[in-house]
């Protein structure tokens, strides 16, 4: 037993060497562990507790998954700082000593870091303003999806596709993002449609009526509308108007499944789909046409 204490008392003497000096605050290995361990130890918890708030605490209100999602970061945020503070004065580091690093810190944040606080602070906004929320599909660059988790740097995009787009925060707050779901989920899609010249336009409208009125995805109220756009070159354009809610994440769904429909219903009544028509003129020459019999 003696050994063991004195095997201890020699441990500690070795983990308590000063390495690091700050002001008047000497930094041991003994420290530094301390600050790691408890540092990831804050970390996972704040983890698991958001992820409590979120799932169980916060689903007996009223809040939407995207509220209760934004709520959680900023209460783990806020007890992380809180956290981290407390565990710097239990380790025997005197605050007013990090003051000697601020200038250096300034500095490194200004240069190397300026991407990574702009777009930590580009997602606080995000939670706060809630321009955007989990569920939420849209469209920013490039990119289309359904917004799955808003982070402190990064937002998860996941696509049609299945494949999960990490963007940058700061893309939501310096670009234009489409947000098709932001308030209202009723969502307008426009479906051209071209007939033949000659063609009975109120059938036409009719018909076109016909199949949104027949689709489940299609709404009553508001009511879909036809509207004749233009005189083609080739043929009447018209415009099928319809507005949806379930199928706004996949909305090439939708207007797959009312172009099936209009073609079906056009061939079942002898309305006409055009193609490019072309006349072609030969002036000037003459031309020999000669036929080969078989």
């Amino acid at each position: 037993m003696t050994d063991f204490r004195l095997w201890l008392e020699e441990m500690k003497s070795y983990f308590d060497v000063p390495i690091l000096t700050l002001g008047a605050t000497q930094l041991t290995i003994l420290a530094i562990i301390y600050l790691i361990v408890f540092s990831m130890l804050l970390f996972y918890l704040t983890g698991r507790l958001r992820k409590w708030i979120v799932e169980q605490l916060l689903t007996r209100t009223k809040m939407d998954i995207g509220a209760r999602q934004a709520t959680g970061t900023i209460i783990r945020y806020f007890i992380i700082a809180v956290g981290f503070v407390i565990i710097l004065q239990t380790a025997g580091i005197d605050l007013t000593a990090l003051n000697v690093l601020a200038g250096a810190v300034g500095i490194g944040l200004g240069f190397g870091l300026q991407n990574i606080v702009n777009n930590f602070i580009s997602g606080l906004i995000i939670l706060f303003e809630r321009p955007i929320k989990v569920g939420d599909r849209i469209v920013v660059g490039n990119v289309e999806g359904d917004v799955m988790h808003i982070g402190g740097r990064s937002t998860t995009v996941v696509t049609n596709d299945n494949i999960a787009i990490i963007v940058p925060n700061s893309k939501f707050i310096t670009e234009n993002v489409v947000n098709w779901s932001h308030g209202d989920p009723k969502v307008r899609f426009r479906i051209p449609v071209s007939v033949a010249y000659g063609s009975d336009v109120k059938l036409v409208e009719r018909l076109l009526l016909e199949v949104a009125g027949e689709n489940p995805d299609v709404l009553e109220k508001p009511a879909p509308a036809v509207r004749l756009m233009e005189f083609g070159d080739s043929g009447l354009g018209f415009e099928l108007r319809a507005w949806s809610t379930t199928l706004v994440h996949r909305k090439g769904l939708l207007i797959s499944a009312l172009n099936l429909a209009i073609y079906d219903k056009f061939c079942t009544h002898g309305i006409e789909i055009p193609f490019p028509q072309r006349d072609l003129r030969i002036r000037g020459a003459s031309v020999e046409v000669a036929t080969r019999e078989q």
